[in-house]
């Protein structure tokens, strides 16, 4: 028998000052979370029912960015996006540009069940979705009266606010959004990034049989351009499973793209020989060039790691053996 083991994230890259009652609500969400899938795989259910039904539990959660509570477009809508890999088969599923499925990671689920295909968007998802007869609800369902301020300051900035939130140094929040120009901070495309906003969420799993699998969801950028795809729901890149681990991502979006980060953790340990933890810092390390993001893993034999070059990153994991730990900074 293989030992199962856990490990779920919230979103990497914390605002320092980030208030303790925050904090305290992030850890008690994340704690509830993680127990779902370690009560689900000490029960013997499959990593791939494990990760599908944490991330459901984060989505229905509006403290993160994703599902209700979702990150909203310069439209003031919310397009969210979702996959789920099965280290079996490395079958897979993913969505984008959902509006209405109250549960997008459980479409991804059904998009790689019960349909040809591994990916759908948009139109073809929400259709999808009312045909396999997946709860819908309205746009607003997903909107939180936090998410209407922040877009409100991103606009009248003309900025966008992004899964980093680390204050430019020595300005309050609405001149660190105006100030384009400032360099004192983080900025992607020229423009600011600034104070905190909700984060993506992602589980990974291996199951008591040795199979792997990992989900990633999220409601993507504050201030979005509408139609925008983020690497949450792309294979290889924000998700990725097989037998030598499972892998869900979190951070800049553009740059976990480019370097197809998730898939590289598992290319590394195939490749090179390296152990879990090893793999995740070369990756974390080497790969991302000047984008910022952290990552969760499990191995295919129970190990757990994650990873990440920013302040902080929402995470828990859990083990057979006992070990269980839900944490923020380093």
């Amino acid at each position: 028998m293989a030992r199962w083991a856990i490990a779920i994230h919230g979103g990497a890259g914390v605002d320092p000052n980030l208030p303790e009652s925050r904090q305290e609500e992030a850890k008690r969400v994340l704690a509830r979370c993680l127990q779902t899938g370690v009560d689900l795989l000490r029960a013997g259910a499959s990593a791939l029912d494990v990760v599908e039904a944490v991330v459901r539990e984060l989505e229905t959660d509006p403290f993160f960015n994703s599902g209700r509570g979702s990150a909203l477009t310069r439209r003031g809508t919310v397009e969210m996006e979702a996959s789920i890999m099965d280290g079996r088969g490395r079958r897979c599923g993913a969505v984008s540009g959902v509006s209405t499925v109250k549960n997008p990671v459980s479409l991804a689920r059904r998009v790689m069940d019960k349909s040809p295909h591994s990916y759908l968007a948009f139109d073809g998802a929400e259709e999808f979705a009312r045909e396999q007869g997946l709860e819908t609800v309205d746009n607003n369902y997903f909107i939180t009266e936090d998410n209407v301020g922040m877009l409100k300051l991103a606009k009248e900035a003309g900025s966008i606010l992004f899964d980093y939130r680390i204050p430019l140094a020595g300005t309050d929040t609405c001149s660190a959004l105006a100030g384009a120009d400032n360099h004192n901070g983080m900025v992607m495309n020229g423009l600011p990034i600034s104070i905190y906003a909700p984060e993506t969420v992602g589980c990974a799993a291996v199951d008591s049989s040795g199979f792997t699998a990992a989900a990633t969801s999220t409601g993507g950028l504050m201030n979005k351009m509408t139609g925008r795809i983020g690497d949450s729901p792309l294979i290889g890149s924000g998700t990725y499973a097989c037998g030598a681990c499972a892998v869900s991502c979190t951070g800049e979006g553009e740059a976990i793209i480019r370097s197809t980060l998730a898939r590289d953790v598992a290319a590394v340990m195939e490749y090179k020989g390296l152990p879990l933890q090893e793999a995740v810092d070369y990756c974390v390390q080497e790969r991302l060039d000047e984008g910022f993001a952290g990552l969760i893993a499990v191995s295919g034999t129970g190990e757990v790691a994650y990873g990440f070059n920013c302040t902080g990153m929402f995470r828990g994991c859990a083990t057979e053996d006992g070990f269980m730990e839900v944490g923020i900074w380093e």
